[in-house]
């Protein structure tokens, strides 16, 4: 069945990058680019609009000329907080997000989730390599908000539980693993540096 539907392509830059020495991970670079840019940028043709979900260097996410949207809650409460926060000040039907550590998402990414939406009841599909789930990377309807800010009200804080717990499923990409391989350490993004 052909959903037309308004997708807002959204950056989760709003971390305390603690595995990265607590630098702003969005903002590290790889091979002289910061790390959020090439998320941005293979989402910016597959989306309506975009937006970033970032709660430090407001003004440095400011120049890449998106809305940039801080976390609603207090003290970092994760990627659910960002996703809440976002769905609570934008105007739209779908949510596409994605971490900004995961510099290679494939130019597909939005059609692949949406054509697997299947069943218009549907709330959230999220991205399965083929071998482990990545709930951070999901297409998530616009209803959920309520859902969502009552699940975080009770101090949990789990991605991949909420999704669940909405009826959500996970959509596999064949053969796609290098596509979502995330940076999360200096080390990683050191040897992200050298293969490229």
């Amino acid at each position: 069945m052909q959903r037309l539907a308004k997708i807002t392509g959204v950056v989760l830059a709003g971390g305390r990058g603690s595995r990265m020495g607590g630098k702003d991970k969005g903002l590290v670079l790889l091979n002289g680019v910061a790390l959020f840019h090439f998320v941005l940028e293979t989402l910016r043709p597959q989306v309506d609009q975009l937006v970033i979900s970032a709660n430090r260097h407001i003004e440095i996410y400011q120049q890449a000329g998106v809305p940039v949207i801080t976390d609603s809650l207090p003290d970092y409460p994760g990627p659910l907080a960002g996703m809440l926060a976002v769905m609570e000040a934008v105007e739209s039907e779908w949510f596409l997000f994605s971490p900004c550590d995961t510099p290679n998402i494939p130019s597909n990414l939005a059609s692949c989730l949406w054509d697997g939406l299947g069943d218009p009841a549907v709330s959230a599909v999220w991205v399965n390599d083929g071998e482990r789930d990545h709930p951070g990377i999901a297409l998530i309807h616009r209803s959920v908000k309520v859902a969502l800010r009552a699940y975080l009200s009770t101090g949990e804080r789990r991605v991949m539980q909420f999704l669940l717990s909405i009826g959500g499923r996970a959509i596999v990409f064949d053969k796609a693993l290098t596509y979502f391989l995330n940076i999360n350490t200096l080390d990683e993004l050191s040897h992200w540096q050298e293969s490229e």
